[in-house]
């Protein structure tokens, strides 16, 4: 196990910049997802660590190693890929123990740790299957295993989930957050899934066009959003934004179409004038006397919760996550309040948080 320190990492492809300046450091057993959307850099982050890619610029370590030179067998990590990468032709067991064989460990320690790796990931009756053989998930914890047995200092882990189906992503986030638990060993992960971000990490890199936007615990990035970006990636369905005006005291904002919503004091930022307003669809209620009059044009009912689609007077649309014992059809008006205490309000130019 090890710590991992990312400090000013840059690279560039000639003259296109793809990562600028990453700093970060990873603590020894600390589980960190690197997240965001397609073509955001966090998958080249990922290789640069695993030194599939060579750094323009900055530093990376691994322990008490800069290992910018190092090649990725000498950086004592271990990788899982997103399509297994298994050899086809050998067993289950050969997969997972052909790394130690080219280290050239003894038999005896070989079986050792396939035979240890094997009972973590329940893998025990499948040792003499062919990979063709497996289902998708236990191909995924046979690449796993083979992560295991070679007891690296970090694990790494690239987008491992997005060939499975729904059910089988959410069986593996579990098994893979006990795994890590259970061995304790520093594990960075990449996803563009924000769901299975915050629940696998004990902290996210929030990736946007080769920067890290926001660095910070998963409930910490919802609650606290640094920047619009952040806020409308984390969290499903997405927060709402809403063009306001801030009232000069800082204690209202108006919407257009002159609605007028009080602010909690915990949400109140200096001066007033343009700003974009922020509200999660999951924090608003039904408001019979007072509100946003929402004309609804979709309904998602999902049981424990109806997700309400629709549009206000401003042409701004809208989505509430509201009971599942809602009961609302397409054309109805239907008069939502978010709390005080859950606005969220941005910069209108540069998106940054107020307050």
């Amino acid at each position: 196990m090890a710590t991992v320190g990312l400090r000013g990492v840059r690279k560039s492809y000639g003259a296109m910049a793809v990562l600028h300046g990453i700093d970060c450091e990873i603590a020894d057993g600390e589980f960190v997802v690197i997240v965001g959307p397609s073509g955001c850099g966090k998958s080249t982050l990922l290789r640069t660590i695993a030194g599939l890619e060579t750094i323009t610029a900055g530093e990376i370590w691994i322990g008490d190693r800069k290992v910018n030179q190092l090649e990725p067998k000498d950086r004592d990590i271990a990788m899982v890929f997103q399509n297994y990468a298994l050899y086809p032709h050998m067993s289950v067991f050969d997969n997972m123990a052909y790394g130690l064989r080219i280290r050239g460990l003894s038999k005896p320690d070989i079986a050792t740790r396939v035979a240890r790796a094997a009972g973590i990931l329940q893998l025990e009756p499948f040792l003499q299957r062919k990979p063709r053989q497996l289902s998708g998930g236990q191909r995924q914890r046979v690449a796993m295993g083979r992560a295991i047995v070679r007891e690296p200092a970090a694990f790494l882990f690239d987008e491992p989930l997005s060939n499975l189906d729904a059910k089988l992503r959410v069986q593996m986030r579990v098994e893979i957050k006990r795994l890590q638990q259970q061995l304790g060993v520093t594990s960075i992960y990449v996803t563009h899934d924000q769901v299975e971000a915050m629940t696998l990490a004990d902290r996210l890199i929030v990736m946007n066009a080769g920067h890290a936007e926001q660095i910070g615990a998963p409930l910490a990035l919802y609650t606290t959003p640094a920047t619009t970006y952040v806020a409308g990636f984390i969290g499903s369905p997405a927060m709402n934004f809403l063009p306001a005006r801030l009232a000069a005291g800082g204690e209202s904002v108006e919407l257009d179409g002159g609605t007028r919503l009080l602010l909690g004091a915990a949400r109140r930022p200096d001066g007033g004038g343009p700003v974009t307003l922020g509200v999660r669809p999951e924090h608003l209620t039904v408001a019979p006397n007072g509100g946003l009059a929402l004309t609804v044009e979709l309904v998602e009912a999902l049981g424990a919760d109806t997700l309400v689609y629709g549009r206000l007077p401003s042409d701004t649309t809208m989505v509430a996550r509201l009971p599942g014992t809602t009961t609302v059809r397409i054309g109805d008006i239907v008069t939502v309040a978010p709390a005080q205490d859950s606005l969220h309000l941005f910069d209108a130019e540069s998106g940054k948080r107020l307050g």
